[in-house]
C-alpha cells in the first residue's frame, strides 16, 4: 500500500520544481540554523568544562560561595589539608587561578590572560605536553603557554617552535614561555598558561594573599568509595567550602553558563526559532501544494479514494522534504562548524547524536506541517469542485 503512494507523493513535489526548490532550501536553512545554535551552545559547555576534563582526582573542594572558574572565590587551603587526614585520601593538590595582564610581543598590547598554577611535583592536570614540561617550571618566572589561545596574545607557539623560547611580560614582570601545551578557550577565556604554584603567587603579588587557594583536587586511594568519601567530607569540614564530584564540578560549571548568563539561554531559543521558521515553510508549501491540486483530490474522492489515503499522501509529501532538506542542511552546518572553529578556536564539532537529533526534529517539523495542512485537504468536497 505504502509504495502505490509514494510515486504519487514524489510526483506532486517534483512537479513544481521551483516549489520545491524552495521548500528544500527551507528546510536546509532551518536545520543550519538548529546545527548551529545547538554546536555554539555545546561548544560553550564543552570549552567551559576543559579544565575540569583534565583533572587528576575524584573529588573537588571550592569555596561556599564559589559560581563558576571565571567568578572566582577563594578559600583557605588549610581545608584542603583537612580532607588530607580523611580515610581513603591518597592526596591533595591546591589549584590557583586568575586573569593576568599578558603582553603581547609582537606588538605591546596587554591582553588578561587566564593563569593556571599547582605544584609542579604533583601530577595534577592531564594535558598534552604539560608533564614533560613541569620540570622547566620549577624556574623562576617560567610559564607554558596554550596553543589553543587567540591570536591577540601573539604569535607565541611559531616562535617558540623557531626559536625554542619566547620572553614577554606578565603583570609588568618578564617571564620566559619554556613549554606548550593544548587546553583551548571557552566563551570566559580566550587563552591559558600553566605556571608553578610559587611563580603564580610571585606573579600576583599584593593581589594574592598566601594560603587563599581556587579549589583543591582530592585523588583517593584505589579501591575507595567516592560517595563514602565526599559524605564524609561534608560531614565534617566546616561549612565555608563544597564538596563535589569531579562530575559535579562539571555539572555545576555547566549549569552555570547555562542558566546564570544569558547565552545559553541564548542559543536554546534560536534553535526554537530555526525550527518554528522550518515548521511554517513547509506549511506554506504543503498548504499551497494541496490547495493547487484540490480539483484533483477531490476528484480521487469522487471515484472512491479515502480521505486516508490522500492524507497519508500529503504526510509522504512531508517526509520526503524532510529527508531531502536535512542533506543539504548537514553539508553547510559541517563547513559552517569548520569555519566557525578556526575563527574562534571553540571545540564545535558535528557529532552523530546531534546530526541523528536535529533530522529527527527535521522530521517532527515537516509532520506537523503535513498535519496542519492535511486540514485544508480534509474540508475538499466533491460536490464543491464540480
Amino acid at each position: 500500500m505504502w509504495k502505490r503512494k509514494i510515486p504519487l507523493a514524489w510526483l506532486q513535489l517534483s512537479r513544481e520544481k521551483a516549489r520545491m526548490g524552495v521548500a528544500i532550501a527551507g528546510i536546509a536553512f532551518a536545520d543550519v540554523l538548529m546545527f548551529l545554535q545547538l554546536g555554539i551552545r555545546e561548544a560553550l559547555f564543552d570549552g567551559a568544562v576543559q579544565l575540569h576534563n583534565s583533572l587528576e582526582g575524584e573529588i573537588v573542594l571550592v569555596s561556599s560561595r564559589y559560581k563558576a572558574l571565571i567568578s572566582l572565590d577563594q578559600f583557605s587551603q588549610r581545608r584542603l589539608y583537612q580532607a588530607l587526614g580523611f580515610t581513603g585520601v591518597q592526596s591533595v593538590s591546591p589549584i590557583y587561578l586568575d586573569f593576568i595582564p599578558w603582553k603581547n610581543p609582537d606588538n605591546q598590547q596587554t591582553w588578561r590572560i587566564y593563569a593556571i598554577g599547582f605544584n609542579p611535583e604533583e601530577k595534577v592536570v592531564n594535558l598534552p605536553s604539560v608533564q614533560e614540561n613541569l620540570n622547566y617550571l620549577r624556574e623562576a618566572d617560567t610559564v607554558l603557554f596554550d596553543r589553543g589561545s587567540r591570536k591577540e596574545f601573539g604569535t607565541i607557539v611559531s616562535q617558540f617552535e623557531t626559536k625554542n623560547g619566547v620572553r614577554t611580560e606578565l603583570n609588568n614582570r618578564q617571564i620566559n614561555v619554556v613549554g606548550l601545551f593544548r587546553l583551548g578557550t571557552s566563551f570566559g577565556v580566550n587563552g591559558n598558561i600553566i605556571t608553578s604554584d610559587v611563580n603564580f603567587l610571585r606573579l600576583l603579588g599584593k593581589r594574592r594573599e598566601r594560603g587563599l587557594i581556587d579549589f583543591g583536587v582530592i585523588k583517593l586511594e584505589p579501591g575507595a568509595d567516592v560517595n563514602w568519601v565526599i559524605a564524609n567530607l561534608k560531614a565534617n569540614l566546616p561549612n565555608d567550602v563544597q564538596v563535589l564530584s569531579k562530575q559535579e564540578f562539571m555539572a555545576q560549571e555547566k549549569s552555570f553558563w547555562n542558566t546564570s548568563t544569558p547565552v545559553g539561554f541564548t542559543f536554546t531559543l534560536g534553535a526554537i526559532i530555526g525550527f518554528v521558521v522550518g515548521a511554517v515553510i513547509v506549511y506554506q508549501i504543503l498548504y499551497s501544494d494541496v490547495s493547487d491540486h484540490l480539483p484533483e483530490y477531490a476528484t480521487l474522492k469522487a471515484i472512491g479514494f479515502k480521505n486516508n489515503y490522500l492524507l497519508v499522501v500529503v504526510f509522504q509529501e512531508a517526509l520526503i522534504l524532510a529527508a531531502i532538506g536535512f542533506i543539504p542542511g548537514f553539508a553547510i552546518s559541517q563547513g559552517l562548524y569548520f569555519m566557525t572553529r578556526q575563527a574562534t578556536l571553540l571545540p564545535i564539532i558535528m557529532t552523530v547524536d546531534r546530526a541523528i537529533f536535529i533530522f529527527i526534529l527535521t522530521t517532527l517539523m515537516c509532520s506537523i506541517s503535513a498535519l496542519i495542512a492535511m486540514q485544508k485537504l480534509q474540508a475538499a468536497d466533491p460536490a464543491d469542485v464540480f
